[in-house]
Order: C-alpha cells, then sequence, then structure tokens
C-alpha cells in the first residue's frame, strides 16, 4: 500500500549539512579562516581585518607564531577573540567551534555536564561556556516591534513548593503569603508569520520577565515590543484589558475552551512554553531568576530558528558570539563575580546592548 503519510520537515535529510566529523577534521589553519571569515567578513586576503580598539579596517600585520595581528595604527595586538564573547576563554578554538556545535543541534538544549563530555573539559568551564552563548544570543537580539498577528502569553516559574509529609502540615499553596519569594512569569510575544505555506507558526519571538501578570508591565512590555494596529491573542487573564483600547484584541477563555468559535488561539504562546517547560524538566532542572532570561532568549532562538539545516544554525550562533562583547557577569564567575539579581518588566530587555553595537544586523 502507498504511504500517504506527509515527511515532516524538521526530519528531512538536507538540514543535517554538518556534523562534529567535519569539525574534527578541520586543521588549525583552517579553522583560524574559519572564525575570521564569520567575524569580519569573507575577504579574500586574509591579513585584510577590523581593529578592535581603533575599529580600522585594513591588511594587519600578522603574527604567525602567535596567531595574533598587529595593528598598523595603533599597533595594538589582537587575536580573532579579542572583543568577543571568548575573549577570556583559555579553550582551543577547535573546542570552541564544537561547544557551538553541540550548542546548536539539540533541540531542547545541553546540559553543561554533557557538554563537559563531549569536549574534555570540567563541569564549570562547559557552564560558563554556555551561559556565555546564551549571552550572545540575548545581545544580539532584534527588538524591532512585531507586527501582524501577535500570540502573548505568560509562563510562571520558581513557583512549586513540595508539599510537607503529613496532611496537617499542609499549607494552602494558592495563597500569596505561602508562595515562593522567586516566583516569575516568563512573558512572550510571537509573531504569526505572513505565509503559512512556506512557515507554519511563529517566525519571530520576544521574551521578558515580569513578577506577575499584571496590566502596568503588560502594556508597557506591549507597547514596546508589538507594533501599533497588530492583532493581538491573549487569554481570559485580566491584565490584557487594558491592550484593548490601543490594539485589535482577541481573546479565548481557556476555562472554557482551547479555541474560540471564531478561531481564536494562543497556540504559538502555548507551543513556546511547550519547549520552554521541557527545557527546564529535563535538560536544566533549576532556573535562578537572574539567569532567567538568558534561558528564555535560547528557547526563542531554537524557536525561531527551528526550520533551519544545522549549519545554518551553527554559523548564526558563530556570528553572534563573535559579535558580542566580552562578558561583564561571567567573567571570573567561579571566583566571586556573580550576576547581580535580576531586572523585571523593561529593564529585563537587553535593548541598550542591541543599539550601541548594532546587532540588528546578526540576525
Amino acid at each position: 500500500m502507498k504511504n500517504n503519510k506527509k515527511t515532516s520537515p524538521l526530519l528531512l535529510s538536507a538540514l543535517r549539512n554538518l556534523s562534529a566529523f567535519a569539525i574534527y577534521d578541520l586543521s588549525d589553519t583552517e579553522i583560524l579562516i574559519l572564525l575570521k571569515n564569520a567575524r569580519w567578513g569573507n575577504s579574500h586576503c586574509f591579513h585584510t581585518v577590523q581593529c578592535p580598539r581603533c575599529q580600522v579596517e585594513h591588511k594587519a600585520y600578522f603574527i604567525s607564531s602567535r596567531k595574533q595581528w598587529q595593528c598598523k595604527h595603533c599597533q595594538h595586538r589582537f587575536s580573532v577573540k579579542s572583543g568577543t564573547i571568548f575573549q577570556h576563554t583559555k579553550l582551543s578554538l577547535r573546542k570552541l567551534l564544537l561547544a557551538v556545535y553541540y550548542f546548536t543541534i539539540n533541540s531542547k538544549g545541553i546540559s553543561a555536564l554533557n557538554l563537559s563530555r563531549h569536549i574534555g573539559v570540567q563541569y564549570k568551564t562547559s557552564w560558563a561556556l554556555l551561559h556565555k552563548f546564551r549571552e550572545a544570543v540575548e545581545k544580539t537580539q532584534d527588538y524591532t516591534p512585531l507586527t501582524g498577528i501577535i500570540h502573548i502569553d505568560g509562563c510562571y516559574v520558581n513557583n512549586y513548593l513540595r508539599p510537607k509529609n503529613f496532611k496537617h502540615k499542609r499549607i494552602d499553596r494558592r495563597k500569596r503569603c505561602h508562595q515562593r519569594k522567586d516566583k516569575s512569569c516568563v512573558m512572550v510575544f510571537r509573531q504569526q508569520a505572513a505565509n503559512q505555506e512556506i512557515i507554519k507558526g511563529a517566525d519571530r519571538t520576544l521574551v521578558a520577565l515580569v513578577k506577575e501578570e499584571n496590566a502596568d508591565d503588560m502594556f508597557a512590555l506591549t507597547h514596546r515590543l508589538v507594533a501599533p494596529k497588530s492583532t493581538i491573542c491573549a487569554d481570559e487573564n485580566p491584565a490584557y484589558d487594558g491592550l484593548a483600547f490601543h490594539y485589535d484584541l482577541c481573546r479565548v477563555n481557556h476555562s472554557q475552551e482551547y479555541c474560540s468559535i471564531d478561531g481564536t488561539t494562543n497556540n504559538l504562546a502555548e507551543s513556546f512554553f511547550a519547549r520552554f517547560r521541557r527545557m527546564i524538566m529535563g535538560v536544566y532542572h533549576k532556573m535562578g531568576n537572574n539567569y532567567m532570561m538568558h534561558y528564555a532568549n535560547e528557547t526563542a532562538w531554537r524557536e525561531d530558528f527551528r526550520h533551519q539545516s544545522d549549519k545554518d544554525k551553527f554559523d548564526n550562533v558563530l556570528k553572534r558570539c563573535l559579535k558580542a562583547r566580552p562578558s561583564r557577569d561571567l567573567t571570573g564567575y567561579w571566583q566571586g563575580n556573580k550576576k547581580p539579581v535580576a531586572k523585571f518588566g523593561l529593564e529585563s530587555l537587553c535593548l541598550e546592548a542591541s543599539n550601541d553595537n548594532q546587532y540588528l544586523a546578526v540576525a
């Protein structure tokens, strides 16, 4: 009998166009050329680079014994990692490429313990390296306002309280006084693709962190992330009531139905949280609020680039890492340099880094 079942586009062999063996087979010179082209463009001359100090693009001196360039204007010596998220790492370029590869090919992320086994480093090294990848993705996020049909929703994290063993000692976990102090909510804004025949679902995703779904934060975030005259699909939460005065607001009452009679849903937001919850339960197990936006932006990147091939995703993350500036929070983390407390609302968005460094061209 003829099988009429269609193959999922994500299972096509054309998407599996990069393997770890291809990175292992690269020579040291080929790896250096690969990183150089990813950072400064695919120029014909190997010596044509841009000095990270004086920002002048020219044919610099190349010191072959140290694999470094020397600027002809300010005499500054720099490598392909200088001024990037990789600046303070001591790993070889091959291990960095392998780490980027394993980070990109896993649909729900990779734990620091697994990555340490793949590339042969300590757990502390792989943990900081993975967070640098997530920070690079967050810094290079495109915060251009979404347009068209936007699905928004919130997902509460760090809200589970283990019940007591004896029944008479158990508390009502629904009351605010009994909830965890680090409870927070990840907000997602997903733009439905214009051509559903080419890309089914959403093509752009933006996230934010709030303490809870309230009218003030919802209005401020929506006003910043969603363009006027857009259509917003949300659930019955009263925090979204104020958006009806500024946007075309469509609602679905999840206590009564999953899809309204007129076809309104917020399934694009729910699909994002499905991947996000499985990343928490199956891979990472625990996420602090100060690093919550790193994980949320990683999930948004995985959702937006789910239809890309392995090589395209690898190139995208590599370019983001080479465009992002060195991390202030992850440099010397295990020596006591901890990330500050989490920011909520509009402050949780990494807007200044995107505007100052012109990261929008990377995506």
